[in-house]
C-alpha cells in the first residue's frame, strides 16, 4: 500500500500563518522493518520517513550499517490523528528516537519543526541544518552555525521542498564539497521544486551545468579538506559567494526536454568520509 497525504492549504497571508499546510494521513503502508535492511556495508544512508514507516529499531540498524547517516527530523517527531489522521509534532526528547541521535551524522528540520527538536541540545551530538523557506538554511554544529544565501523564487507548492533539499546537501557532501557549499546544493534544489506544482520536473541541461559547476567547486577544494579540521569544514570556503552565484544563473538557463541525469558518486569510503563526516 501507498502512503496517502491530503493537504489543506490555507488563504492566510504568509506574515500571520503558523504554517503553510495542514497535512491529514488517509493511508500509509508498512513500517520498514530492520529485516528489511540489506545485510551489507554501506557508506552512507538516508531515513526520510513521512508517515511512521521508520521505527526506531529500523534507524538504529541503518547506523550499525551505515558510516554516516542523515535523518529528516519528520521520520522522528511526526504522529497521528487517531481519528482524521492530522499531522501533529512532538519533542525529539518524548520520541522513541532520541537516545540514538549521538550516532546521527547530520539532522535536517524545516523552521516549523525545529523548536520541537530543540537545536541547542541536537547540536552537540550532530550538525543540525534548519531549513527557512525565503531565508535559507541554517547550518548549526556544536561551536558554531553558519547561514547559507537562498534562491529567489515564488513559492507556488511547498510539498516535496525538504527532500529536495536533503538530495542535494546529501549530494554534495558525497561529491565532496564543504559542508557550506553543499547546503547551498540544497537551498538551490529546494527552490526549484517550490516553484512547481506537484512532482518537481529538473531541465536536462540546468542539471548537466549545475554537475558541472559542482565538479569545477569540487576541484577548487582538493587538497584542502584532508588538512582541515573538523571546526573548518563548517566554515564558508573561499569562493562560496562565487558559487551561489555560478548556481543562481544555472537556474535561469533556457529550458529543454526533461529527462534523467545522473551524479557520480565516489566508490572510495575515503572519499566520502571527507566529504560527509562533521
Amino acid at each position: 500500500m501507498t502512503t496517502l497525504f491530503h493537504a489543506h492549504f490555507t488563504s492566510e497571508p504568509a506574515e500571520t500563518r503558523r504554517q503553510d499546510r495542514i497535512l491529514k494521513r488517509v493511508r500509509n503502508c508498512d513500517p520498514i522493518l530492520p529485516s528489511d535492511l540489506p545485510d551489507s556495508r554501506f557508506d552512507f544512508g538516508m531515513a526520510v520517513g513521512v508517515a511512521g514507516e521508520i521505527l526506531p529499531e529500523t534507524l538504529e540498524q541503518m547506523l550499525d550499517i551505515c558510516n554516516v547517516v542523515f535523518v529528516d527530523i519528520q521520520a522522528l517527531i511526526r504522529v497521528f490523528d487517531s481519528v482524521d489522521g492530522t499531522v501533529e509534532l512532538v519533542g525529539l526528547k518524548d520520541s522513541r528516537f532520541f537516545h540514538l541521535l549521538p550516532r546521527i551524522g547530520f539532522l535536517k528540520a524545516s523552521a516549523e519543526e525545529a523548536p520541537f527538536v530543540d537545536v541547542e541540545e541536537a547540536r552537540k551530538w550532530c550538525c543540525v541544518v534548519v531549513t527557512n523557506g525565503k531565508d535559507g538554511c541554517t547550518v548549526y554544529w556544536k561551536d558554531g552555525e553558519v547561514q547559507i544565501a537562498a534562491f529567489p523564487t515564488v513559492q507556488v507548492d511547498p510539498t516535496g521542498a525538504g527532500d529536495s533539499f536533503l538530495g542535494g546537501l546529501v549530494a554534495g557532501l558525497v561529491q565532496g564539497l564543504a559542508v557550506p557549499d553543499a547546503a547551498l546544493l540544497g537551498n538551490f534544489f529546494g527552490s526549484l521544486t517550490v516553484g512547481q506544482i506537484g512532482l518537481p520536473k529538473f531541465d536536462l541541461r540546468m542539471l548537466q551545468r549545475v554537475k558541472d559547476e559542482v565538479q569545477r567547486r569540487k576541484m577548487q577544494s582538493i587538497g584542502c579538506h584532508e588538512k582541515q579540521d573538523d571546526e573548518l569544514k563548517f566554515v564558508k570556503p573561499l569562493g562560496h559567494g562565487q558559487f551561489h552565484a555560478s548556481l543562481g544563473a544555472a537556474k535561469l538557463m533556457p529550458t529543454c526536454p526533461i529527462q534523467e541525469c545522473c551524479w557520480d558518486l565516489p566508490s572510495s569510503p575515503r572519499a566520502v568520509e571527507q566529504g560527509i563526516h562533521p
